[in-house]
């Protein structure tokens, strides 16, 4: 079993736990809040960053003690990050919805759910829980369930990060005309990370298409690699939760664009 089969194992597990039925679910949808537009938010930076909550991570185990997301995501904030990304995977990632409900009701920004989102109660679940923007990974899906989910989650309001790994992910990801795509440079099968993959894949991106670098990405001069590639943000997690200053890392990535 892959690295990524078995978490996909986990979640699916771990969400019998908290089930709600159809129509609990479907109040909860009418209730959420308003979408907050991530391309709004993304687009009024020539590079933007997404900035990601995340305590642990299944290549590194530990990677930070979190005891109040919200008060990480307001100096993601107030450093000039466009989007929060909030883990909710529990076993891996040390994550949850509790989680991202903090973050959304303490910051004025868009909020990611970062998950494994594989079938549609997840979905659902996402914007009953405030999600703006959902990740779809293309490697967890079949071409039936990017599709579906891809629409119902465009239906239900939010915009959605279809993300890729190699060609034949970018090209399943491109047969669903999508508005964001990102660029994962860790295999999520085997947990390595190669940084050329924005160099192969990017550059594929059609230009109307926004582009994403994800992770591996803990420096300024991979930042400004991947910009000149075509990427139009970068989403960082690790090193944000590691630095000392998370608010002068920020600062340095997005002075990238300004530079260049």
């Amino acid at each position: 079993m892959s690295v990524l089969s078995s978490i996909i194992e986990g979640v699916l597990e771990d969400l019998e736990s908290r089930k709600l039925s159809e129509a609990q679910l479907n109040e909860l949808i009418s209730s959420a809040p308003q979408v907050r537009d991530p391309l709004v938010s993304l687009r009024r930076n020539a590079l933007s960053v997404i900035a990601e909550v995340k305590r642990s991570s299944p290549s590194k185990g530990a990677l930070a003690e979190i005891p109040e997301p919200s008060t990480l995501a307001k100096k993601y904030e107030s450093s000039g990050a466009s989007v929060v990304s909030v883990l909710t995977e529990q076993r891996r990632f040390g994550g949850s919805l509790k989680d991202l409900h903090q973050v959304r009701n303490e910051i004025a920004l868009p909020v990611l759910r970062k998950d494994f989102i594989v079938n549609e109660y997840l979905v659902k679940e996402s914007r009953a829980n405030g999600t703006d923007l959902l990740l779809l990974i293309v490697a967890a899906l079949d071409d039936y369930q990017l599709r579906d989910f891809y629409t119902l989650a465009m239906e239900l309001g939010m915009r959605v990060l279809v993300e890729v790994h190699d060609s034949a992910e970018l090209d399943r990801a491109l047969a669903i005309n999508p508005e964001i795509i990102g660029v994962n440079s860790r295999n999520l099968k085997t947990l390595e990370i190669d940084l050329k993959n924005f160099d192969l894949l990017l550059p594929k991106i059609p230009k109307g298409i926004y582009r994403v670098a994800e992770s591996g990405i803990s420096e300024s001069n991979q930042v400004k690699a991947a910009y000149q590639l075509g990427a139009n943000a970068v989403l960082v997690g690790e090193s944000l939760v590691k630095a000392g200053s998370p608010e002068s890392l920020i600062a340095d990535f997005l002075n990238v664009a300004a530079v260049n």
